[in-house]
C-alpha cells in the first residue's frame, strides 16, 4: 500500500466481501457486526502490509557488513613496550583493510589477568579482541585460580609474531659477556638485581631460567611494564634485564645499554653478531616470546574467519614483515586452529618451566 488511497480502497474491497447484517437484526447488534467487519478489514490490511515488508527488513538487518563500526583491541600490557607496538601495527593495518577504526585499549595490570578477564566478559560479537602474548601460557601455572578459563573462554584467531628477547645490562656493569654476568652473580650472591614487568612475561622467567641453569642469585625486582622496566635498567636502578627487542634496540644502539646475548635459540638477523644465551653456556636456554589475538568464546566463526583473513594478509605484507625482522620479530599468522593447538602447547611447555625455577606472581 503506497498511499491514503490505495489503502482506503483495499478496505472497502475487502470490506464488501464481509457478509451483510441479517435485516432482523436489532440496531445494537448492528452496530457491532459493522464494527466488528471493519475490525476484520483492518486487520487482515495491517496483516498484509506487515507480511509484504517484514522480510525485506528482516534481510536488511542480516546483511549489515561487518564490521560496521569501530573494533575495541584491548591490549595486555602498557603502552610504549613490543606487545603495544605490534597492537598499534595490527590496528594499523586491521583499520586500513576493514575500513573502520581499530581503537587500542590498553589495560595493564595483575600480569595479564585484567585485559584477559575484560575480554572473556565481552560481548562475543566481533567488536572486542585481545592482543596477548606469552603471560596468557604462563598465568594458568601462576595461579591456582583465574576469573577465566585460559582456553574455554577464547576463540583464537591468529598467532601474530615471535619475538627475540636480549639479555641486557646498564654499562657500569663490568661484564661484556654471558659467561663474566654469571661469574659476577656467583662472587656476589644476592647483590646483582633485575627488572621484570608483566608477571610471566620473557623479562620475569627469563631471568628466573638464568638464575636456574647457571645456579646463581639475583633479585626480581618488579615494574609496571616495559617501560618503567627500561627506565630503572637505563638510570642503574637494577643492573639487568631481559627486553623484547623491538623496545630494547634504539636504546643498544645509543649505546645506552649493552646486550651480552638473545634469548630465542637462534641468532636474529637484526643482529647477527649477537650470541644466543644457549651458545653462550647455557644450551637449551629458549625464552622465546609471542604475540596473538583472541576474541570471546562463542564469537561467530564467520567474524573469526573475517578477522584471521586480514591479519594472515598483514603478516604477509612485505612492508609489515620487513619493519618487524628490522625489531627483532618475525611475523606468522596462522590459522584459529593452529594457533588454538600452540596455545594449548604453550601452556604445557611453561608449566615444566614454572615448576622448575619456583615462579611466584609479582
Amino acid at each position: 500500500m503506497n498511499t491514503d488511497k490505495d489503502q482506503e480502497f483495499f478496505i472497502a474491497e475487502h470490506t464488501k466481501k464481509i457478509a451483510p447484517v441479517p435485516v432482523t437484526a436489532s440496531p445494537v447488534s448492528s452496530v457491532r457486526s459493522a464494527e466488528h467487519a471493519a475490525d476484520r478489514a483492518f486487520h487482515l490490511c495491517l496483516s498484509v502490509f506487515i507480511c509484504g515488508f517484514t522480510p525485506a527488513f528482516a534481510v536488511s538487518a542480516q546483511a549489515q557488513p561487518y564490521p560496521n563500526k569501530p573494533i575495541r583491541m584491548i591490549v595486555v600490557s602498557a603502552p610504549a613496550g613490543s606487545t603495544d607496538l605490534l597492537a598499534r601495527s595490527v590496528g594499523r593495518a586491521l583499520t586500513e583493510s576493514m575500513g573502520q577504526t581499530i581503537v587500542l585499549d590498553n589495560k595493564p595490570g595483575g600480569g595479564g589477568i585484567i585485559a584477559s578477564e575484560t575480554l572473556a566478559k565481552a560481548p562475543p560479537d566481533g567488536y572486542t579482541i585481545l592482543m596477548t602474548n606469552t603471560s596468557h601460557s604462563v598465568l594458568p601455572s601462576l595461579h591456582a585460580k583465574l576469573p577465566y578459563d585460559p582456553i574455554k573462554d577464547f576463540a583464537p584467531v591468529s598467532l601474530v609474531a615471535l619475538t627475540h628477547s636480549l639479555l641486557l645490562v646498564n654499562p657500569s656493569v663490568p661484564v661484556k659477556s654471558v659467561k663474566e654476568l654469571i661469574e659476577l652473580a656467583k662472587a656476589q650472591p644476592g647483590k646483582l638485581n633485575y627488572a621484570s614487568g608483566t608477571t610471566g612475561a620473557s623479562a620475569h622467567f627469563g631471568a628466573e631460567l638464568l638464575k636456574l641453569m647457571a645456579g646463581v642469585n639475583i633479585v626480581q625486582v618488579p615494574y609496571k611494564g616495559t617501560a618503567a622496566q627500561l627506565t630503572a635498567l637505563l638510570s642503574g636502578e637494577v643492573q639487568m634485564s631481559f627486553v623484547t627487542m623491538p623496545s630494547a634496540l634504539p636504546h643498544v644502539s645509543a649505546g645506552r645499554l649493552r646486550v651480552l646475548a638473545i634469548g630465542s635459540p637462534k641468532r636474529s638477523p637484526a643482529l647477527p653478531d649477537v650470541p644466543t644465551i644457549a651458545e653462550s653456556g647455557l644450551p637449551g636456554f629458549d625464552i622465546g616470546a609471542w604475540n596473538g589475538i583472541l576474541a570471546p568464546a562463542r564469537t561467530p566463526q564467520p567474524l573469526i574467519m573475517r578477522l584471521n583473513a586480514e591479519i594472515v594478509k598483514m603478516t604477509k605484507n612485505p612492508e609489515y614483515k620487513d619493519h618487524a625482522s628490522s625489531q627483532g620479530a618475525e611475523l606468522i599468522g596462522d590459522t584459529p586452529q593452529e594457533f588454538a593447538a600452540y596455545i594449548k602447547t604453550q601452556i604445557a611447555r611453561f608449566a615444566k618451566v614454572v615448576k622448575a625455577t619456583g615462579m611466584r606472581p609479582d
